[in-house]
């Protein structure tokens, strides 16, 4: 999530819904056999099915049908598709002039797929305290997915220290955003903002973001009826992309900064 998925709250048990809007996947069931999304469960919001595997093939065909997995340690592998879903184009990322001041100052250098599984484990390790979804199981099955060229990470330095970053999904023209983690004052952003420029340079049109929050909201972020997000992903994602990493040494940061005369929204 950009936490992405930080508003889900945890459970030690798979949450209570309509069993008649759940379908139940065996690990040996094709890896496209989900339900329609517009069939999910509306309490709790979105939740469309139950089981199966976190195989890549699985993986990538559920991004493809706007579906996501999301569970705890002790739970079965849950998967969601909510209801607005929350979005954020591009080009509609909210520079604040505080943020504008850390970018011009190169407090901090950033990086693209340098160090993919530190920025899962850290992801991890600054919600541990109070529960998180990056089991060890879905470290590993996003690893695989980022050694296939299918997941890209972030990452933001201050001298040989990594201090923040996010990471997720590129399919088509859509990053489907899985978390971010911050060490230090506005590192995420400058990580999202790195992602906005490098989309906007690969012609990306939308950052999934999964589930509203006030900080994402805040960045520029909007919510998205269901069908509108499916059929977009469904359009953007149409164009086979070759996988493969996106990889780039560190950076200054003060080249992503709008311009001062600049409205802060994020262009080019």
């Amino acid at each position: 999530m950009l936490t992405f998925p930080i508003a889900r709250a945890p459970a030690s048990e798979p949450p209570p819904a309509s069993m008649s809007a759940i379908a139940f996947l065996h690990p040996e069931d094709p890896p496209d056999c989900f339900p329609d999304p517009a069939g999910a469960a509306t309490e709790p919001d979105g939740l469309l099915a139950i089981g199966g595997d976190l195989a890549p093939e699985r993986l990538l065909a559920a991004y493809h049908r706007g579906i996501f997995p999301w569970y705890e340690a002790g739970q079965p592998i849950l998967w969601w598709s909510p209801d607005p879903r929350a979005v954020l184009l591009p080009g509609a990322l909210h520079v604040s002039r505080s943020l504008r001041r850390t970018l011009r100052s190169d407090r901090y250098q950033v990086s693209v797929d340098l160090a993919f599984g530190p920025v899962v484990a850290a992801c991890a390790s600054t919600r541990a305290a109070t529960g998180t979804w990056i089991t060890p199981a879905m470290r590993s099955a996003y690893l695989a997915l980022h050694q296939l060229g299918h997941a890209h990470a972030i990452e933001t330095w201050r001298g040989p220290e990594l201090v923040g970053g996010l990471y997720g999904v590129a399919l088509g023209g859509v990053f489907f955003g899985e978390s971010m983690f911050s060490l230090e004052t506005d590192a995420s952003k400058v990580a999202l903002v790195r992602l906005a420029r490098l989309m906007n340079q690969r012609g990306m049109k939308l950052i999934d973001c999964q589930v509203a929050t006030g900080h994402l909201a805040s960045l520029g972020s909007r919510l998205m009826p269901r069908p509108e997000f499916l059929q977009a992903v469904r359009t953007l994602t149409s164009t086979p992309v070759d996988p493969g990493p996106w990889r780039e040494s560190p950076g200054p940061t003060s080249v992503l900064a709008p311009p001062r005369s600049g409205t802060g929204r994020l262009h080019g």
